[in-house]
């Protein structure tokens, strides 16, 4: 082949030379680029955390946290610190030592699970649990939260016993609320501070809280929300790479709509105030919550997996529950399964469906067993020879 002299042919020629070369490169580079692949660095291996505190603050949803507490325990054969004696609480409200718990002196710091209620005292809480253990605990809106115990504790707390209802006591709690009372009364003002270990009575003071604040966030790997029970569930699971079904739960411990009373604007105001210190602990925790998982989870994978929770609940719901929900104290047929109750609160319960084979009849009690009976039949298992804890209420499981 020889080129043609003509200037134009020859520029054609040279460019269609130019253009085969380009072709001829770009498709070995798109053969390389395809055959390239990145190397696959692998996802770090996920491990269920085992040795697990959990601080139960009051009136929180705390109680449905305790029962997903103890599940995990039987599922793994855990051991729990539990109370010593006939005692339901470690302690409280007195600041925890290690000798509450039952045995400590006998298995020392070897136990995996703690989630009964005690007043957090960093230091003796360590001399029981590993050196690797995971802290968590839950905090819940002081609004909601004040009206929840006016209700469950009125009988019990001086400052509430003394008032008409919740709206009468906060129009002016100091008329109720005496400092001499302040053991009884601990129930009437910032409840969470003072399970966390701090003085409920304390001055707002910036420095102080400020400080209080930094040492929870040194103390505690996640604090929950209980406004956001679904979503924080799905945290825990990821936190502590849990499986679902371990994070799963039926709400415990709540009470008939008609107990709760109204609280007027005012009194949602007031209560911001008079528990000042809790207030700032929730805007604190709640703000770290939803930065946990903005970092972690994603806002996107949290919907989709709190609706995952949802379905697999409502699956157990239909399986286990004979009203498919939650029934009144008057109405629970196996007083087994009877919560214990308090005050002016009809606490609820839940009727399980008969006929059920023996593992779906084990997995549905285990979701629905009250605080009390649930701690008393571990304490069973783990002491076999101690007296068990008096209920004064019939057990459905005796080994």
């Amino acid at each position: 082949f020889r080129p043609s002299r003509s200037p134009i042919v020859f520029s054609l020629w040279l460019g269609l030379i130019f253009l085969l070369g380009f072709f001829h490169l770009k498709n070995m580079s798109y053969r390389i680029s395809k055959s390239y692949k990145e190397p696959q660095i692998p996802p770090t291996p996920c491990h269920a955390k085992t040795n697990v505190m959990f601080l139960k603050t009051h009136k929180t949803a705390s109680s449905t946290v305790l029962n997903i507490m103890f599940r995990f325990a039987e599922r793994y054969n855990l051991t729990v610190a539990l109370p010593a004696g006939q005692q339901f609480h470690l302690g409280y409200p007195r600041t925890f030592l290690a000798h509450f718990v039952e045995d400590f002196e006998a298995i020392g710091q070897n136990y995996n699970i703690m989630c009964n209620h005690l007043r957090f005292n960093s230091s003796e809480v360590q001399k029981v649990m590993a050196a690797n253990t995971f802290y968590f605990s839950i905090l819940r809106n002081p609004i909601h939260l004040l009206e929840s115990s006016y209700i469950y504790y009125k009988n019990n707390v001086p400052a509430f016993r003394n008032s008409k209802d919740v709206n009468e006591f906060l129009a002016s709690p100091t008329t109720f609320y005496h400092a001499a009372d302040y053991r009884h009364n601990i129930y009437a003002r910032n409840i969470m501070w003072f399970d966390f270990g701090y003085d409920n009575n304390a001055e707002d003071d910036t420095k102080y809280t400020q400080a209080v604040l930094e040492e929870i966030e040194q103390n505690f790997h996640l604090i929950l929300i209980a406004d956001y029970f679904d979503e924080s569930m799905i945290l825990l699971k990821h936190v502590l790479c849990w499986d679902l079904d371990d994070v799963i739960y039926f709400k415990l411990n709540s009470r008939s709509q008609d107990t709760v009373q109204t609280l007027t604007l005012e009194s949602k105001e007031r209560i911001k105030t008079w528990c000042s210190l809790d207030w700032k602990l929730y805007l604190h925790f709640n703000q770290s919550f939803w930065k946990r998982i903005e970092q972690t989870i994603g806002l996107k994978v949290l919907e989709k997996e709190v609706d995952h929770l949802r379905t697999r609940q409502k699956e157990l719901v239909e399986t286990c529950l004979l009203e498919q929900e939650a029934v009144g104290k008057s109405h629970i047929k196996n007083k087994g399964l009877l919560p214990f109750q308090s005050g002016a609160a009809n606490i609820l319960g839940y009727n399980l469906k008969q006929d059920l084979d023996n593992k779906t009849l084990r997995t549905c009690q285990q979701l629905v067993m009250p605080e009390l009976q649930y701690t008393s039949y571990l304490y069973a298992v783990q002491h076999p020879h101690k007296k068990r804890k008096q209920l004064g209420l019939p057990l459905l499981w005796t080994s």
